[in-house]
């Protein structure tokens, strides 16, 4: 893991580290879909270091001055604001905004450490198309995740697995980086949590080049999580078996009373 632990037990991060050698001739972009983390975007975007060109934050409809938070700590940064709800839409919006030759997503909440931002750029520069954090791998981990979800997301790994003949550690992790020229051929039309499965999925049947890395998930700073563990995890039950399944040429628009809140 990359962090420390303070006095109190919890989980620390380090000073953002810059290595920038392996990635010289790749733009890097960072996006962060954002609902109601005011008290949690500055702290990230404090700690993403220089390595990143752009800084896309996508917006879902804050009212408690997420935004302005967001600019205060970093000026320069790339507000999207996004009218409809949802974890997919945001991510979409914030994909279809990049420019950078690569694209890393991760949350707005604190709970992933941009302090990793390096180590999936530099697979990427190394030749993949897609990397995938993992709090399973040795090295990653997670306080997070409540005994539910955990034996929740270990069944979805498995049937995961079963239906498209790998041996990931993760599914329903939102840290992951691409090669941009990639992502047009994901062609991503889920507008909840289930928007990391629809990526996994469809980056596998697409013949991208995939890896894990591991990576540690903490707490989130403030506030409670939009997501709820039934609700979302049979949206993403439903996407990983309807994607698997789907013809090339098959596409489903999800219907507005779907759109996660």
């Amino acid at each position: 893991m990359t962090g420390d632990k303070d006095a109190l037990g919890e989980h620390r991060y380090l000073a953002p580290i810059d290595r920038a050698e392996p990635v010289l001739s790749f733009t890097i972009s960072v996006v962060i879909p954002t609902k109601n983390e005011a008290r949690n975007i500055g702290w990230v975007l404090e700690r993403i270091g220089s390595i990143v060109d752009e800084i896309v934050v996508v917006d879902g409809l804050s009212n408690d001055g997420t935004i302005e938070a967001a600019m205060r700590v970093r000026p320069d940064v790339v507000i999207i604001r996004h009218e409809v709800a949802g974890k997919g839409e945001a991510v979409r919006a914030g994909f279809a905004a990049a420019s950078g030759d690569l694209v890393v997503l991760l949350d707005a909440d604190g709970s992933m450490d941009p302090n990793e931002i390096p180590s999936f750029v530099e697979e990427l520069a190394g030749g993949s198309d897609f990397v995938k954090g993992s709090r399973f791998l040795p090295g990653g981990g997670t306080a997070d995740i409540t005994r539910l979800r955990g034996v929740g997301n270990a069944g979805l790994v498995r049937l995961a697995n079963l239906l498209l003949g790998t041996s990931y550690t993760e599914l329903c992790y939102g840290y992951m980086a691409f090669r941009r020229s990639r992502l047009e051929e994901l062609d991503l039309r889920s507008s909840g949590f289930e928007i990391e499965t629809e990526i996994v999925v469809k980056a596998c049947r697409a013949g991208l080049a995939v890896r894990e890395i591991p990576s540690f998930e903490s707490p989130r700073r403030y506030g409670a999580s939009n997501l709820n563990t039934f609700r979302d995890g049979w949206r993403v039950l439903r996407t990983l078996v309807r994607e698997r399944f789907a013809s090339r040429t098959e596409v489903e628009v999800p219907s507005s009373s779907e759109v996660a809140r």
